[in-house]
């Protein structure tokens, strides 16, 4: 798991900082850990470390956004594909075939998006579902309404059709990361020199280096569901495929 890893180098990053630091405690001369050096080093550090929160919460934020974002997507998809088969199933018998590829659609998209390690980029590639929403498309120009009623049908299929497709290519879109890469490598840079400092002024105590280990275990889990919420069709938080399920289950009656 990318996410996992990452985190795992982003504690070792920030546990190494504590570790020069301690290292350097030992070396430098007492002349430079003193009182006033240490005032010094706290005022520059509060600066860094009032940096690297802001970074952070951008990256929450941005992360949340985009996850919200792409469950919101997932929860009118499926509201559509439910009205669309409805409109079908009101035409009349002749949609039927219609109804049952938009319903292997559905099947295939729960499939590939949320069974396969980067499958919303694969949905854009060859051989993918592409062909299939053609052809719904085709079967629904080839229809001819001959009452008022399957004209509205008619006419509000083509454009949940239109709009299902848009939200696929959405989905496409979406599934690129949010997180820019420099806003990580930064953060961490900065949370290596914080944690160098306090490796450096800290007392060398055992209860001292497990509140480091412990701030350091946090810092990487903060960023481990950061990079989660990124990537919201795989890992520990994925989006529900509930509304899709839901919806096939609503189209199979």
């Amino acid at each position: 798991m990318a996410e996992f890893t990452i985190s795992l180098v982003v504690c070792l990053c920030v546990m190494g900082g504590s570790l020069v630091g301690i290292y350097l405690r030992r070396v430098l001369p007492p002349d430079h850990i003193k009182d006033d050096t240490r005032q010094i080093v706290n005022v520059a550090i509060e600066l860094i470390a009032t940096l690297a929160a802001l970074v952070l919460g951008l990256m929450v934020a941005s992360a949340k956004s985009s996850f919200d974002a792409r469950a919101d997507e997932v929860r009118e998809s499926g509201a559509r594909l439910v009205l669309l088969d409805r409109c079908l199933r009101q035409f009349g018998a002749e949609t039927g075939e219609t109804r049952q590829l938009l319903r292997q659609l559905v099947e295939g998209r729960i499939k590939r998006v949320w069974s396969t390690p980067d499958a919303a980029a694969l949905e854009g590639g060859a051989g993918t579902q592409t062909e299939q929403i053609e052809a719904i498309r085709s079967r629904l120009f080839a229809l001819t309404p001959s009452t008022d009623a399957q004209k509205w049908l008619h006419a509000r299929a083509l454009t949940m059709a239109s709009e299902l497709e848009q939200s696929r290519w959405l989905l496409i879109e979406q599934s690129r990361s949010t997180i820019p890469k420099p806003f990580l490598v930064v953060l961490v840079s900065w949370l290596v020199i914080i944690f160098a400092s306090l490796g450096l002024f800290a007392p060398p105590n055992a209860t001292v280096y497990t509140i480091i280990f412990i701030c350091a275990l946090s810092v990487a889990t903060a960023i481990f569901l950061i990079l989660e919420m990124d990537r919201p069709y795989e890992g520990v938080l994925q989006i529900s495929t509930e509304p899709l399920v839901s919806a096939l289950a609503e189209m199979g009656r």
